[in-house]
């Protein structure tokens, strides 16, 4: 008999309750309305000459014009955004920083097994590098590092948990009272605690601080400039036109993630995933207490279906994650971001985690499109002779690796051989996922997979394991 899940797909707590404590939600993304946005900046209204421009005004292309004028400040750096900076994924992702740039171990060992060693080094490095930048620059983006603590909700989880911990401690294994210091549910079995490299941000404060930081630096930001086009002639400089002129540029940085790529080539290899979240109101000493959460650190589950959830600076929880939506026609729409089935199974989880805090309101329900590549990790490389990069892919655990993704599109874009670029992710692309009308049966037939695995105590179906015979996995 298959060991029942923690969370179900039908909603068991109180309807009345959810529908009570998702009353009133706002569906700004808490960070957006949390965060003073700066100005609006000026639209491009004519043609332009560039040394480098880069497409995106996410967290890969604010650390891209950012890297480039800290490596080369003479160099004329002109960043544009189809509509502000930081308003897609940069500025309503849960805002955990984790140094891996591999999606998980399992994953990394699924993709590119000959090369963690090098990809963990290039991973603290990065993690460094970020801390210190943002610390440099005096950008007040939260950043706390506080640690991780990913916990067992199932039987089958107990035993991978133990087997990860770390003889010296980080990360440390916990049963009992010793996991009860760190959080108190119904559902927690056991845990795990990595204190090393997980930071948090408060992602749109992050974003406007790296947009500030880049104007100072000498970039050129045009907002509400959306690239329809990119052109590679033989000669001369990269044609990228948008609807107020033409931007030439020597370089081009493409940072647009999960939108449609300028490179019509490169659009099978993501599809847009659409994440949601909750944001509770603010809570008190006494609730926290009572959940046994004093902490500052995140939580996550072990399932592959999984929940994260961390706090806020005035003691909120954010709780996302479990539904991964994919909507047909692999369009990006507003329209999307609202999903009220989601919210009420994540309301509905939420209760079953922490029965402790019944009543308790959510002031924010949002999602946001994940860019999901086949690899779960992001992937560069370079075309048109050189002139063009891209970096895209990130599949929701992304904040850091998108600091790596910038520097390893400059360093394809200088022609210069460095370990970034020699990775395999940096030189072959991901398998693709098939057009419409094939993508949508296909993904929602993976889906109702992993979620059996996860009944399943975590065995795999034929189709998971066929599908890791072609290099796609699900594990993180």
């Amino acid at each position: 008999m298959s060991t029942p899940t923690a969370y179900g797909h039908d909603i068991r707590t109180d309807e009345a309750a959810i529908r009570a404590a998702l009353s009133g939600a706002s569906s700004t993304p808490f960070w957006l309305d949390d965060a003073t946005a700066p100005p609006e900046r000026p639209t491009l209204t004519h043609d332009i000459d560039t040394d480098l421009l880069v497409v995106g005004g996410g967290f890969c292309g604010l650390w891209t014009a950012v890297i480039a004028k800290e490596r080369d400040p003479q160099r004329r750096v002109v960043l544009i955004d189809a509509v502000r900076v930081g308003w897609a994924a940069s500025g309503r992702n849960g805002g955990f920083v984790e140094a891996s740039l591999t999606h998980g171990e399992e994953n990394g060992a699924l993709h590119f097994a000959d090369e963690l060693a090098t990809l963990d080094r290039l991973a603290s490095e990065n993690f460094t590098a970020m801390r210190e930048t943002i610390a440099r620059y005096g950008i007040d983006a939260e950043w706390e590092e506080t640690g991780m603590l990913t916990v067992a909700t199932e039987p089958h989880q107990v035993d991978d948990l133990r087997a990860a911990a770390d003889p010296d401690g980080d990360p440390l294994f916990l049963e009992g009272d010793a996991l009860r210091a760190y959080g108190t549910s119904p559902l927690y079995r056991a845990g795990l605690f990595t204190e090393r490299e997980h930071a948090y941000v408060h992602p749109a404060k992050l974003a406007f601080g790296l947009a500030e930081v880049a104007e100072r630096l000498g970039v050129e930001i045009f907002e509400k400039t959306r690239a329809t086009g990119l052109r590679a002639p033989r000669t001369g400089r990269i044609e990228v036109t948008t609807a107020g002129g033409v931007i030439r540029a020597d370089r081009v940085a493409l940072a647009t993630n999960v939108f449609p790529s300028l490179l019509p080539a490169l659009r099978l290899f993501t599809v847009p995933v659409y994440d949601y979240v909750l944001m509770t109101e603010p809570l008190t000493d006494a609730q926290l207490s009572d959940i046994g959460w004093t902490g500052r650190h995140g939580i996550a589950d072990s399932s592959r279906e999984f929940h994260y959830y961390r706090k806020t600076a005035d003691n909120r929880i954010l709780w996302g994650g479990y539904d991964a939506i994919y909507h047909r026609g692999r369009m990006v729409r507003p329209s999307h971001d609202q999903r009220s089935e989601s919210f009420e199974r994540l309301a509905d989880h939420f209760a079953l985690a922490f029965p402790q805090l019944s009543g308790v309101r959510f002031s924010h329900a949002w999602g946001g499109a994940i860019d999901m590549s086949t690899q779960l990790v992001a992937f560069h490389g370079a075309a048109k002779g050189g002139r063009v990069a891209y970096s895209a892919g990130y599949t929701g655990l992304g904040l850091g690796a998108t600091r790596f993704g910038a520097e390893t599109m400059l360093d394809l874009l200088e022609g210069v051989d460095t370990a970034r670029t020699r990775l395999k992710m940096s030189r072959r692309l991901p398998v693709p996922i098939p057009p419409e009308p094939i993508a949508y049966p296909l993904i929602q037939m993976m889906r109702r997979a992993v979620a059996r695995s996860d009944r399943r105590g975590g065995k795999d179906g034929f189709l998971l394991k066929l599908a890791g015979l072609f290099g796609v996995g699900f594990d993180s």
